[in-house]
């Protein structure tokens, strides 16, 4: 067999990948209110889907958000002030963008790293590095 046969054999005994929007999809925040304070009650299976740390998470949604957070005994981001599911919603979309997305495949399968005091976004899949410009 020359290459070409080899290329045609290996693409047609290759199985497809999946896009990431179908193999990645940030559930919905559900969002409450509780006085001066919004209660983000589904915030585990947010970072669970994410796979990033509580704390990074949390500190992102501060700095996004211009407030501070705290986790309650329950697990629940209990944030001060009042802010919409959208805004939420909008804030989680762009920190899976900025720190969890690849920027060069497109996939979730990354990890954060840092290298020389600087946080960097390696991807697993594709091998790229991307700093995160946190």
């Amino acid at each position: 067999m020359d290459y070409e046969e080899h290329l045609d054999r290996a693409l047609e005994e290759t199985p497809d990948i999946q896009g990431s929007a179908q193999r990645f999809s940030l559930p919905d925040p559900e969002v409450r209110q509780e006085g001066n304070v919004t209660v983000y009650e589904n915030l585990q299976s947010t970072l669970d889907t994410l796979d990033r740390e509580t704390d990074h998470v949390m500190k992102y949604l501060q700095n996004e958000l211009g407030t501070s957070a705290t986790i309650d005994e329950r697990g629940r981001l209990r944030l001060t002030g009042e802010f919409r599911q959208s805004r939420v919603q909008e804030a989680m979309e762009e920190y899976a963008e900025r720190f969890v997305i690849c920027s060069e495949c497109g996939l979730p399968d990354t990890r954060l790293e840092k290298e020389s005091g600087a946080e960097i976004l390696r991807c697993e899949a594709c091998g790229a590095q991307s700093a995160t410009g946190a």
